[in-house]
């Protein structure tokens, strides 16, 4: 299933993704520092999601409280809810 996310607090403004059986995929990052952005697509693809959430969340960009990779995490747990509901 496929989900867009508006991120907060970021210098990425939405992520775009795919979860199907709990595999993530087609991870893409609106705007934010774009090499790194694609690194993080790329090292993502084909991670189940609990296991993405484990590793990024938390994570944080400099002073901020959060980071593009921190979404990411948040991102991946709503969509993981919705698909319970």
């Amino acid at each position: 299933m496929e989900y867009t996310y508006k991120t907060r607090g970021t210098c990425s403004t939405k992520i775009d993704f795919e979860i199907n059986d709990g595999i993530v995929s087609g991870v893409r990052f609106t705007n934010g520092c774009n090499g790194n952005l694609k690194a993080i697509s790329k090292l993502v693809e084909g991670m189940e999601a609990e296991k993405v959430i484990e590793i990024l969340d938390g994570n944080t960009c400099g002073m901020k409280p959060t980071s593009c990779a921190d979404q990411l995490a948040k991102a991946l747990t709503e969509a993981l809810k919705a698909t319970n509901n």
